[in-house]
């Protein structure tokens, strides 16, 4: 694991901690709140905040998810560095859009 790597992936995982505290609060006071899908959505529709919220949450998602899986790529398997690298990259792209894409369906659509 690079320096970066390593600073990334500690610092994704940090930033995670809040953001998942947060997300699991929310969750929690809408279902005892007694609220439909439909009313959370209206709630979350054209906001800037739940979007930054969420946008944030998946890109450190992404990056920590991609790197864990070139690591473990690389020390478990016979794949080289590259290859497990390319491997963590795309997954860290494909994760990114998923979020995003589910970001805009939330906030957007």
């Amino acid at each position: 694991m690079t320096p970066l790597s390593y600073f990334l992936q500690r610092g994704t995982a940090m930033l995670m901690v809040p953001l998942i505290i947060t997300h699991l609060a929310v969750i929690i006071m809408a279902v005892q709140g007694g609220l439909s899908a439909e009313e959370i959505l209206s709630r979350t529709r054209g906001s800037m905040l739940w979007a930054g919220f969420y946008g944030v949450f998946v890109l450190a998602a992404s990056i920590h998810a991609g790197i864990g899986m070139q690591t473990i790529l690389h020390e478990w398997t016979p794949l080289g560095r590259q290859a497990s690298a390319n491997i963590g990259h795309t997954l860290i792209a494909i994760l990114w859009l998923l979020g995003a894409r589910a970001i805009y369906a939330v906030v957007w659509a």
